[in-house]
């Protein structure tokens, strides 16, 4: 089943955000999400070195003496300020808590787990806050919430005080992600694009991952993974000795030549 979020890699890559699309994302979840409102974000309290050594733990939960099990978030934002996409569904990352009319963080809230120790001896980088900002704010403007619907997880989270994550400013923060969707300030040239070909599609899928699929295809480029498309993937794939399912991964994109 794919869950509702399946937009968040082409929304954030649209908005010039390094997009890696972990494999299988569309389908993880822990349920669907529900009317989604807004974005908490968090960091992950790991270790004070690596670009995203909390992948593994966010996408699979974590054991004794404390589990809680996974996804625990639907993005990582790693150090280099690469989003990697975990899950369209809901994720265990909110807890219980209050923002604004939300109650539910997990139904209702996208979660961010940025990499950090939250020490205060791990500097944020600059290109990993620019990504921060520019992401949130292309995530809002898509579910049409405005600026204050980026929570801090120590705003968010019950009883007050129980959280101290993100370790910087969010009122900073938001007056960032404000001037973002306002059109006030450009997305920073340090975030490199993603070539969309990291993308895992299906049929049903829709954005500008499909029209690149398309075009290597030599199809009508209309963004959408309907029967027409997903016939021609299924035919390229029996004539490349690959399994014709229609699943477009990694051997496919390879044969394509993309």
């Amino acid at each position: 089943m794919t869950f509702a979020l399946s937009w968040l890699a082409d929304t954030l890559r649209a908005a010039g955000c390094k997009v890696v699309e972990q494999p299988g994302w569309k389908e993880r979840g822990r349920g669907d999400m529900g009317a989604v409102k807004g974005v908490i974000c968090h960091h992950t309290g790991g270790a004070l070195k690596g670009n995203a050594p909390s992948l593994a733990l966010v996408e699979h939960g974590r054991g004794p003496p404390d589990p809680l099990p996974g996804p625990l978030s639907q993005l990582v934002l790693a150090r280099d300020g690469t989003f990697y996409v975990i899950a369209a569904g809901r994720c265990n990352h909110a807890g219980r808590g209050a923002w604004h009319g939300v109650d539910d963080g997990n139904s209702q809230m996208i979660g961010i787990e940025a990499e950090n120790a939250g020490t205060g001896a791990d500097p944020w980088p600059q290109v990993q806050m620019d990504a921060y900002a520019v992401g949130v704010a292309a995530i809002l403007k898509h579910i049409g919430a405005d600026d204050v619907m980026a929570a801090g997880h120590k705003e968010y989270r019950l009883p007050r005080g129980r959280k101290t994550d993100p370790s910087f400013d969010m009122v900073a923060f938001r007056e960032d992600v404000e001037a973002l969707m306002d059109g006030g300030a450009k997305p920073p040239v340090t975030i490199p694009q993603t070539d969309p070909r990291r993308s895992m599609l299906r049929k049903g899928d829709q954005g500008n991952s499909v029209r690149e699929l398309q075009k290597a295809l030599g199809l009508v480029e209309d963004g959408a993974f309907g029967p027409a498309t997903d016939a021609a993937v299924r035919v390229f794939q029996a004539g490349h000795n690959l399994k014709p399912d229609g699943l477009v991964g990694p051997a496919t994109w390879k044969a394509l030549g993309q």
